[in-house]
């Protein structure tokens, strides 16, 4: 590639991410995309470029954690049912599933007695093996207290769920408590 035009090699750096990206399900770490494009060249820039050229289209580069991920542009989500069978695809989470979800992304790492004193009652490790099967939790650090028990912490997969690209991109919780929707 040093014998192309910079336009030209820029060109090609940028369709190299975007092929990256697309072939892959999960976030791709800056670092990865970093050895796809070699040195003297911004994946931060490159990744700007991107998004700019996909602009107006169906389909958008995320942020997702520490990494980026091509995804279809949320208007989009009703055409691709219809036309998908991507049912078993759905998280298909009950209310009480997506409160617990929101209960360890405001207090991670957090045990199951953390999630009994925030509900009062025992959290089934039925539904713990629910959302980390789906990638939703995953096991965080051992607690310190008697007995070190496991924790729990969201993962990237319940980042990109939510589309959130971070957990600073979750609700003030004054903005739940306000709309009724409190996270203890």
């Amino acid at each position: 590639m040093p014998d192309l035009p910079p336009e030209l090699r820029w060109r090609e750096w940028m369709r190299r991410i975007e092929a990256v990206l697309f072939a892959s399900a999960t976030p791709v770490p800056r670092a990865d995309l970093a050895r796809v494009v070699g040195q003297g060249a911004s994946v931060d820039l490159l990744i700007a470029d991107l998004m700019a050229d996909l602009e107006g289209r169906s389909f958008e580069v995320a942020k997702i954690g520490d990494g980026w991920m091509l995804r279809t542009r949320p208007a989009y989500a009703d055409a691709i049912r219809a036309a998908a069978d991507v049912d078993d695809q759905l998280l298909d989470l009950s209310e009480f599933d997506v409160a617990v979800l929101a209960a360890i992304a405001y207090h991670q790492p957090i045990t199951r007695d953390g999630l009994r004193d925030i509900f009062g009652k025992d959290i089934s490790r039925d539904l713990i093996g629910r959302l980390h099967a789906r990638a939703l939790i995953a096991t965080g650090p051992r607690s310190p207290r008697r007995g070190a028990p496991y924790t729990f912490v969201t993962t990237e997969q319940f980042l990109g769920a939510f589309g959130l690209e971070s957990l600073q991109d979750l609700p003030d919780r004054e903005q739940l408590q306000d709309a009724g929707l409190g996270v203890a």
